[in-house]
């Protein structure tokens, strides 16, 4: 059984694939199919965003499908950058604009009040669009005055884990896998889509 995964952003992958690799799960995705649709995020929550891209895909490829939506809430910004994380500096901006954004925003707020988390919500949705099970995961954490370490994508450089002495930018892949928001949340739903995909391809 195949499950689609309804993202384009290559880190997203990356991350979700190595997530569901234990389970034997047959990853695809959305740049194997000429059908997908490009999906606009109006939701006002990561909830909306993550459903309407899972039922939506679902629907225009006939498969099943594993959308999520996840971003940066900052407390000290009322929440911001949240489901406008990707294009916080602007609809196409780089990964270095939006941090550039974020660190400005950020300039006169002490570290003690620069606390964080990273939200994801994932949902999983049937072939005829119906959601058949969603899942949050969050990780918290506090944002640093500069960047640390090349790895992750996003945020990452600047989102620092009090228990890890590190941002997610230094942490292994493996190590952040375990405690970021997404691998929280994938680890959340990965029962579920066992569940559907086996009674479904009896």
């Amino acid at each position: 059984m195949i499950l689609v995964l309804g993202t384009t952003n290559a880190g997203k992958q990356q991350e979700l694939t190595a997530l569901l690799q234990p389970f034997h799960i047959e990853c695809r995705s959305l740049t194997d199919f000429t059908s997908a649709v490009r999906v606009n995020e109006t939701g006002h929550t990561f909830e909306e965003n993550a459903a309407l891209k899972a039922v939506q895909q679902a629907r225009a490829l006939n498969h099943w499908v594993l959308a999520e939506d996840s971003g940066l809430v900052v407390q000290a910004l009322d929440g911001s950058p949240g489901v406008y994380s990707a294009r916080f500096a602007g609809p196409e901006a780089s990964d270095d604009e939006n941090n550039a954004l974020l660190i400005d925003r950020l300039t006169d707020i002490p570290s003690s009040r620069r606390v964080a988390y990273y939200a994801c919500h994932a949902t999983l949705a049937a072939p005829d669009g119906t959601v058949k099970a969603m899942a949050e995961g969050r990780c918290y954490g506090r944002i640093t005055k500069s960047a640390h370490g090349k790895e992750g994508f996003g945020y990452d450089p600047y989102f620092f884990i009090p228990e890890y002495h590190q941002t997610f930018g230094e942490l292994s892949p493996a190590v952040k896998g375990l405690i970021s928001h997404r691998g929280r949340a994938i680890r959340a739903i990965i029962p579920m889509i066992v569940k559907n995909l086996k009674a479904h391809s009896l």
